[in-house]
């Protein structure tokens, strides 16, 4: 039969939904707290506790320093007692030994109950933050538990989220008890446990729910390119097929709807467009405005103005490419990216009729679309007195529309190749780390410095490319004038801008010398050409020129005879005849200089030195320093 102590401790772990060893640990430390409490015993002092699963019992040890005599029992502990827990204790040394009291008293087993309190709920609190931290991004389901005017607290079991007033769909009400399902925004930290934050607006909630009612999206099958949503009103998917023959918009929509309209009931009746992804943008912005029908798409990528697509529709899909309150134009241009114009086809063809019309540079078009801009004229007389238009005359039109268009943006993409050109000459023209300067750091007046934070400036690089490519910018600027901008050009201009600075790490010669020669026997350099030549490209010593042989020369003698002088001792060389010296003077020269002085490099010095051997027998030669 198990004891209380076993029946209560796993009661605590099924409870707290905590490890075995997490709640032992927490017991083990409200001992430790109990004892302190009741013998006053110093923090300093190392108290470890043991409990004993079977029967509940406690063990407390205490480290005590070893003495004859004990004079203070909570820090001193009696030698003969010492080496019951220690057989190698000294007097002197600090032991554990065992300092159970009989009762801990009512105060230490209160504290004892708070510690335990505390630090189970501490460790409840991050066994719930380790699980829902890793649940970022995720669907999880809840209870509603309450509803206030601010949030929603919903409960996730273990722990409760929170849904904030921003996150939830307009027009969605929620009842006590109510099942609702949730996206995981934000898990963080807090005195009082986990935040977690859920969300029923973002864009990534349609996501995993079209995850999960599609199987050939976890398959690998149909990949979600992007999605555009307003929560409540409506929301746009494009997807693409990964695989030839997949049918990428019928796989999220199902048999007969089945699978979107059970997305679209678990997001209160949002409206949903999937859309296939094309990889041509024109093709793209056209399917992104469905339901509503496309007559041209028309592309304009700008340095300042950004992507722009001109959409042109007829005039009875105006009103549907635009959507209630303009949601499918703005959702289209989420979705795609592109700043999205739309123009209905009577429109667009009266501003490409004006244009041939009243702009010469585009005499050529109006002189090759003479006879179209007769019928589109009488088609637009139509129009304004109400009579009806064939489609025919709508295809007349829209053949007209394309036509001018696709000369415009032509033009439009030949005068943005201009401007990228230029702006690659004016970049040029200024280093690259001007765009790092802040304009602080320039030397402008306080007046001119401010008008140009206000007006959007804050580095020196994007002055400067602005005045290379259009100047009237910035002398457009509220307070800006020409003495002004004579300030500006000559201080920018001026200026010294700092150079990219590149560390190069300076390694002494001797370092050099010692790491290449390390373990190797010393080179020596004689005075043979080719020993000098090796040992040079060796431990690249210095090269000695022929220039300076007779320098060395003098050099060497002048150490010969200092040399002399410290040894207190001469030099033996053999003596010649005048007459033999005369004769093999040269071969005698060099005989004697090989087999009396060398010349090494020392490292230590960082040059060469001369060096003397001495032959005192037939088979020995020693070396000695000049």
């Amino acid at each position: 039969m198990k004891s209380e102590f076993a029946l209560a401790f796993n009661e605590i772990t099924e409870r707290f939904s905590l490890p075995a060893e997490t709640v032992m640990e927490a017991l083990e430390a409200a001992m430790i707290s109990a004892y302190r409490r009741s013998v006053n015993a110093s923090s300093a002092q190392n108290v470890e506790v043991k409990i004993l699963p079977e029967s509940g019992g406690v063990e407390v040890f205490v480290e005590k320093e070893a003495v004859e005599e004990v004079e203070n029992e909570q820090t001193e502990v009696a030698l003969e007692i010492a080496l019951d827990f220690n057989p190698e204790a000294e007097l002197g040394d600090m032991v554990m030994v065992e300092s159970t009291p009989t009762d801990f008293g009512r105060v230490a087993a209160q504290t004892a109950k708070q510690v335990i309190l505390q630090r189970l709920r501490e460790a409840e609190r991050e066994a719930q933050y380790e699980e829902y931290v890793e649940r970022e991004g995720d669907l999880v389901h809840g209870t509603v538990h309450s509803v206030t005017p601010q949030a929603v607290t919903v409960g996730l079991g273990r722990a409760e989220a929170i849904l904030p007033r921003n996150q939830q769909i307009p027009g969605e009400h929620f009842r006590v008890r109510d099942r609702i399902r949730t996206y995981v925004l934000e898990v963080r930290r807090s005195p009082r446990g986990p935040v977690i934050v859920v969300s029923r607006t973002h864009p990534h909630m349609l996501r995993r729910l079209l995850e999960m009612e599609v199987p050939e999206i976890n398959q690998g099958l149909v990949e979600i390119k992007s999605i555009a949503r307003e929560a409540g009103k409506r929301a746009k998917v494009a997807v693409a097929a990964l695989r030839e023959g997949v049918d990428p918009v019928g796989a999220c929509v199902g048999m007969r709807g089945v699978r979107i309209q059970s997305i679209v009931r678990d997001l209160s009746d949002e409206k949903i467009d999937v859309i296939e992804w094309h990889p041509d943008p024109a093709t793209f912005v056209a399917k992104a405005l469905a339901p509503a029908r496309v007559s041209g798409v028309y592309l304009s990528e700008e340095i300042d103005r950004g992507k722009t697509a001109i959409v042109v529709v007829p005039e009875d899909q105006l009103s549907l490419a635009i959507g209630r309150a303009g949601v499918n134009a703005r959702l289209g241009a989420k979705l795609t990216g592109w700043r999205i114009d739309i123009k209905s086809l009577p429109e667009t063809a009266v501003e490409s009729l004006m244009l041939l019309t009243s702009d010469s540079s585009f005499a050529e078009v109006a002189e090759e679309q003479s006879e179209t801009i007769l019928q589109v004229e009488v088609i637009l007389t139509k129009k304004e007195e109400g009579r009806p238009i064939t489609p025919e005359e709508y295809q007349t039109l829209t053949s007209f529309v394309d036509r001018v268009q696709s000369e415009i943006e032509s033009r439009r993409d030949a005068r943005r190749q201009v401007e990228i050109e230029k702006l690659a000459e004016v970049r040029a023209s200024f280093p690259e780390i001007a765009f790092e300067v802040e304009l602080t750091e320039v030397d402008l007046s306080t007046r001119v410095l401010n008008l140009l934070i206000e007006g959007g400036y804050k580095t020196a690089g994007q002055v400067l490319e602005k005045l290379g490519m259009d100047e009237d910018a910035i002398l457009g600027l509220p307070g800006i004038g020409p003495k002004a901008m004579v300030e500006i050009t000559e201080t920018l201009n001026s200026y010294s801008y700092p150079e990219p600075v590149i560390e190069i790490e300076e390694i002494a010669k001797e370092e050099v010398v010692a790491d290449e020669v390390e373990g190797e026997p010393e080179p020596v350099l004689e005075i043979e050409e080719t020993i000098e030549a090796e040992v040079a490209t060796e431990v690249e010593a210095p090269v000695i020129e022929e220039e300076a042989e007779a320098e060395v020369e003098e050099v060497i003698a002048d150490a010969i005879e200092e040399l002399t002088e410290k040894l207190g001792e001469s030099i033996k060389i053999p003596a010649l005849s005048e007459e033999e010296f005369k004769k093999d003077s040269a071969e005698s020269k060099q005989r004697r200089k090989e087999q009396s002085r060398i010349m090494e490099f020392d490292p230590e010095l960082g040059e060469v030195v001369v060096r003397r051997r001495r032959k005192r027998d037939e088979d020995a030669w020693d070396k000695e320093d000049y």
